[in-house]
């Protein structure tokens, strides 16, 4: 029995059930975005992929997902074009399929995101020197440029070429694999993502943000509202996510 308002948890169940789920866009057609999106989960089969204007701060698309899918990020890509809004850059956190979605607009990789990459790869406390100096570069990515940072990550590989190019035969199979595939992974990260690292210094007049920081801030704080309530299921759940969405 709820205290406050005198009502059971399944008078609240039912009223939740009647509820139909809407999407609600706040903005006039017309409007220039700058999107901030990404993914977030509940369980690994229940997630949310959310589009927040974060000069605006709005939240201005979203769709429930079984996956962090390209498909979804067209769905909303699409979505927003259709109604009449013109979408000048976005925040990813640098998956290549879902950057592929927004061809023809200017993508910034997420400087958080990459950092985590190759933390992913190298640990926060590598052992080799090669992952040591290849670590400390990359902590340098957001008081950097382009320019500084692919000097930088030429010298190294200059130095580590030799390094990196050393092999180990597995002495069951007879197959050989780099020694050091996991360094090389994170070097691999790096020039990869490099030409979107700082789209936000080539679009000043735009005020792209350079991380996806504002969104998981709010990924946190929905969670922290629907914990309130947990145990819901699913389509419970994603009618409340609705709810509070659309007031935002």
């Amino acid at each position: 029995m709820n205290k406050k308002h005198h009502r059971v948890d399944r008078w609240a169940q039912r009223k939740l059930d009647q509820i139909k789920i809407k999407s609600v866009i706040k903005l006039n057609p017309g409007t220039e975005l700058i999107l901030v999106a990404d993914t977030t989960f509940f369980s690994r089969s229940d997630g949310l992929t959310v589009f927040r204007e974060p000069n605006l701060k709005k939240i201005v698309w979203w769709r429930r997902t079984v996956g962090e899918r390209a498909e979804i990020y067209q769905q909303g890509r699409q979505c927003l074009e259709k109604n009449g809004f013109t979408i000048k850059a976005v925040v990813l956190d640098g998956r290549i399929g879902i950057r592929g979605v927004f061809k023809g607009i200017p993508v910034q990789m997420c400087h958080f995101h990459q950092k985590r990459i190759v933390n992913k790869y190298l640990t926060t406390r590598p052992k080799l020197p090669a992952g040591i100096e290849l670590r400390d570069i990359a902590r340098t990515i957001p008081h950097s440029n382009e320019a500084e940072l692919f000097k930088k990550l030429n010298n190294w590989f200059l130095k580590w070429e030799q390094f990196l190019k050393q092999k180990t035969t597995d002495l069951n199979t007879g197959r050989w694999f780099h020694t050091h595939k996991r360094i090389r992974s994170a070097y691999r990260s790096l020039i990869t993502n490099l030409p979107y690292l700082y789209t936000y210094q080539k679009h000043f007049d735009l005020n792209i943000p350079n991380t996806t920081n504002s969104l998981d801030g709010y990924f946190n704080r929905l969670k922290s509202l629907l914990n309130v309530h947990h145990g819901l299921n699913p389509q419970r759940r994603y009618k409340m996510i609705t709810e509070i969405l659309a007031d935002r």
